[in-house]
């Protein structure tokens, strides 16, 4: 009868643990990356307010902090 003991020419107790380490390591390696596609990039132009638009909304909010801002009621009224 003949035992194979722990001597074989290919049994390394350590060599999971190494693998383990040398994965960690890419891992550790490795850089964040971001991939916009074009139907967002689309979405993002769309967005961003439209520069008349902002104009008028800032002249609002100026007339209403000043107080002269005035409601037209029969406006209002038919909406």
């Amino acid at each position: 009868m003949r035992i194979n003991g722990s001597n074989q020419p290919n049994f390394n107790p350590y060599k999971n643990i190494v693998k383990k380490q040398a994965e960690v390591k890419r891992e550790i390696n490795k850089q964040d990356q971001i991939e916009i596609s074009k139907e967002a990039k689309q979405l993002q132009e769309s967005e961003r307010p439209n520069e008349k638009r902002a104009e008028y909304v800032q002249s609002i909010k100026n007339l209403v902090q000043s107080g002269e801002y005035k409601v037209d009621s029969e406006k209002v009224a038919k909406k």
